[in-house]
């Protein structure tokens, strides 16, 4: 190297080149530090709020809220992932059906004390829609002793569409006679609660209870309104389907007419959106446009979701249904199939959807699933973010919800 060409490299190399080179590092880098720092103090704080609610969707949920353009990331991922793994048309039929309840019969425990008792305590059977049923397909099972010498919960499983052979349906069914249900808030939902309670099954109740299941659509999603033991957590909303139950233990579904309170009488009441069946008939507003909000957001913007909703039969009983790859539209169709004559649409997407039996042995409670879940069995034995309701064994005098 020719002496020119060596103090050029110095002059290349010295002080003030590497300074100039630090200084661009500096400036390059500073601003992603900045926000990986912001990022990651944003996520920690996030994620040590207490929740129920398990990683990947908790961190779903801080995208969107704190994340710029987190929405739309978060949306075109999901659409991405459910598109790619919606329910497709035909293929294998099922072998089986999953198990559901107890394997007893109709005289199991103590002897039903007359011929109406049994005719009476008992549904009929789901009518199959596919034209070879599969065994126990649509037949009722207990998922424990009698009441009053009558089920108070049964459940079962059918395939709800011909045209979607791997789809079940999970289906609960609650005599109203039997039973009694309360309404509790969780830790977040709804907003703002009269009285928050245990955000769970109270301890004190544990040895009656029966069964658990998810509440309906949260509050901003429709001003669905909500109240318990006369006391109003959020207003009820004119118009709006709501789930109510009586303090003479009646429950059902109506459309909402008398203002902001629950009124006397009422022990507990949740609304969730419009009704999808009325007097036996679908609502005619029923739609499955992904882009509308009037039946709910999905994830990903795909119809075809997990769905629920409750409906009540001709006899005032109470039905619920949880099933996967549902419009809104078969949601209803299901209901009406089911026997109900008035329903409405539960909460929706894979998170949110739970169904709970609960036995009583020698070691204490013991919680089963009915269907598959993202959540746990003991969901609602501990405090939940959401709100729900608890089917538990009567008690003498008039109903409400304990919180104790």
């Amino acid at each position: 190297m020719s002496p020119q060409g060596a103090e050029q490299g110095k002059q290349q190399n010295g002080p003030a080149v590497r300074r100039r080179r630090r200084r661009r590092r500096i400036l390059i880098t500073t601003p992603f530090a900045v926000v990986l720092s912001w990022a990651l103090v944003s996520y920690t704080v996030w994620m040590l709020q207490p929740t129920s609610l398990r990683l990947g969707p908790r961190s779903a949920e801080w995208v969107r809220q704190d994340v710029p353009f987190g929405n739309w990331l978060v949306d075109n991922g999901e659409h991405f992932y459910y598109t790619m793994n919606a329910p497709q048309k035909g293929g294998p039929q099922l072998k089986s059906l999953p198990k559901v309840g107890l394997n007893l019969t109709r005289t199991h425990g103590p002897k039903i004390a007359n011929a109406h008792a049994q005719t009476t305590a008992w549904p009929p059977p789901v009518k199959p829609v596919f034209p070879h049923p599969l065994p126990g397909e649509g037949v009722w099972k207990p998922t424990g002793p009698p009441v009053d010498g009558g089920p108070p919960v049964l459940v079962t499983t059918y395939r709800p569409d011909i045209d979607y052979p791997q789809i079940v349906a999970y289906v609960a069914w609650f005599d109203h006679t039997r039973t009694e249900i309360g309404y509790y808030p969780g830790r977040y939902e709804p907003p703002n609660a009269a009285v928050r309670g245990p955000m769970m099954v109270p301890d004190d109740q544990r040895s009656r209870l029966l069964a658990t299941f998810n509440g309906g659509f949260i509050y901003t999603d429709g001003n669905n309104g909500s109240a318990d033991n006369g006391r109003t957590n959020e207003p009820l909303s004119d118009g709006n389907a709501t789930l109510i139950g009586y303090s003479d233990g009646r429950v059902a579904i109506v459309k909402w007419s008398g203002g902001p309170n629950p009124g006397p009488g009422v022990a507990w009441a949740r609304q969730s959106l419009a009704p999808i069946v009325w007097n036996g008939q679908l609502n005619p507003d029923l739609n499955t446009d992904p882009n509308s909000p009037q039946w709910g957001y999905t994830l990903g913007g795909v119809t075809q979701v997990w769905r629920t909703g409750v409906g009540i039969d001709r006899r005032g009983n109470l039905i619920y249904v949880a099933a996967d790859g549902q419009t809104v539209i078969s949601l209803a169709q299901m209901l009406q199939h089911l026997g109900a004559v008035r329903a409405m649409e539960f909460d929706i997407n894979p998170a949110w959807h739970t169904l709970i039996t609960y036995t009583h042995g020698a070691k204490g409670l013991v919680p089963t699933l009915v269907g598959p879940s993202e959540q746990p069995a003991t969901r609602y034995l501990v405090p939940d973010d959401r709100d729900f309701f608890a089917v538990y064994r009567p008690v003498p005098g008039p109903v409400t919800v304990p919180f104790k």
